[in-house]
């Protein structure tokens, strides 16, 4: 499951990822991370399920953090899409892709939520959810 970790400036600056790794033990992969001394934000992949994941965003909620799950992450109006591929090259995770018939394909997977696309999307096909 993906969510984004929203510190506050009280939290910021306390290790609670650090905590919730060693407390539970799980290979917590952080995606994306944007740190600095007023506040954190942190797109983390966290590899459980059902009770197992609630108890551990439990446990950031817990510590002052402020937790989204990504259900979906990304809607693409194919409608509007082009398929035009201006959003491919720049995504860091390859996320997108084309598929065989030239149409754009979108691994959820694989997104981290970083926007990349939205702002290289020349007709505004793309949001962030």
């Amino acid at each position: 499951m993906k969510v984004r970790l929203t510190y506050s400036p009280g939290v910021v600056e306390k290790p609670v990822l650090a905590e919730v790794v060693l407390k539970t033990r799980l290979p917590i992969n952080i995606l994306e991370a944007k740190v600095n001394a007023q506040k954190g934000e942190l797109v983390v992949s966290i590899p459980v399920t059902g009770k197992k994941l609630e108890d551990v965003l439990r446990m950031f909620e817990k510590a002052g953090v402020k937790v989204q799950k990504f259900t979906r992450i990304l809607h693409i109006d194919y409608d509007t899409c082009t398929s035009c591929g201006a959003c491919i090259s720049p995504c860091p995770t390859k996320a997108l892709r084309f598929g065989l018939d030239w149409t754009l394909e979108f691994d959820e997977e694989k997104c981290v939520a970083c926007r990349t696309c939205v702002a290289a999307c020349p007709v505004k096909a793309i949001t962030v959810l």
